[in-house]
């Protein structure tokens, strides 16, 4: 009997040691999985500029704060659901200057310099467009 129990204390700890290691691989497969997500996640998609009139610039956000902003590209576009609507881009600033620079060239016509990500996190703003300069569009006098 005791022989019997030996045994089974033997089959309890090696399967004890199995699970063990089930969960350790587990763990590290997730957080490898999550790094190269991340990773990925944050890689610039495209790069370029738009110029259009600076709508609005504002911080919100309740868990993270974000800089969002809206500028008009011009023209009209046409959706099914609401009709007619203007040609509004939205963006994200990560950065406090270029916040600052944006408030002030609030209702002025500027060109924005901005990279997209694959994928934005939602402590780096609301989108995947990421403005990182910022300049007045001088205009012609006619």
């Amino acid at each position: 009997m005791s022989e019997f129990k030996q045994v089974v204390k033997d089959g309890m700890s090696t399967i004890g040691k199995k699970i063990r290691r089930f969960f350790v691989v587990i763990l590290l497969l997730g957080l490898v999985g999550g790094g190269v997500f991340l990773l990925v996640c944050n890689m610039t998609y495209s790069n370029g500029q738009r110029a259009g009139t600076l709508i609005k610039i504002s911080n919100k956000g309740v868990v993270f704060k974000t800089y969002e902003g809206q500028l008009n590209l011009g023209g009209v576009s046409m959706d099914a659901q609401e009709g007619l609507s203007g040609n509004i881009w939205e963006f994200s600033v990560q950065k406090n200057d270029i916040y600052q620079q944006l408030q002030d060239l609030q209702g002025q016509k500027v060109k924005l310099y901005y990279r997209q990500k694959y994928k934005g996190m939602p402590w780096q703003g609301k989108t995947d467009y990421y403005v990182y300069r910022v300049d007045l569009v001088k205009q012609m006098q006619e």
